[in-house]
C-alpha cells in the first residue's frame, strides 16, 4: 500500500487533478498528470469504473496491483505530480505483474515523470 502522503484525499483534489492535467492512454490504462507546485510529493489514484467490471473484488484487484507496482517503483518518481490511472479493460487482473510493470512504467515514461 501507498504511503498516506502519496495518495488522493477528497474529491476536490482529484476535480484539480482532472482540469490542470495531461492525458497519456493506452490501450487498457491511461494516466492523467498534473505537476501540482502546492505539494511537497506525488500523489496516486486509480479509476476503475463499475462498467470495467461489475465484481468489486476484481476492480480492487486491479487497484491494488497498479498501487504495488507504483510503490516498488516510488524512488524512480521525480517531481511533486498528481497522477490518476484510469482502467479501461478488466485484462489487467490476469496479466502477469511483470506486463503490468511495463505498462505503467511506459506511461510513466511517455510522460517523463520517471
Amino acid at each position: 500500500m501507498l504511503a498516506r502522503n502519496n495518495r488522493f484525499h477528497g474529491y476536490s483534489s482529484l476535480n484539480w487533478a482532472y482540469r490542470h492535467g495531461e492525458t497519456i492512454r493506452d490501450h487498457k490504462l491511461s494516466l492523467k498528470y498534473a505537476n501540482n507546485q502546492r505539494r511537497h510529493t506525488y500523489r496516486v489514484a486509480v479509476v476503475i469504473s463499475r462498467k470495467v467490471n461489475k465484481s468489486a473484488v476484481v476492480r480492487n484487484r486491479i487497484r491494488r496491483r497498479i498501487y504495488e507496482v507504483l510503490r516498488s517503483n516510488s524512488d524512480a518518481i521525480k517531481g511533486n505530480y498528481d497522477l490518476i490511472f484510469s482502467v479501461y479493460g478488466d485484462e489487467l487482473a490476469d496479466i502477469s505483474s511483470k506486463e503490468l510493470e511495463v505498462m505503467v512504467k511506459g506511461l510513466l515514461k511517455r510522460a517523463n515523470i520517471i
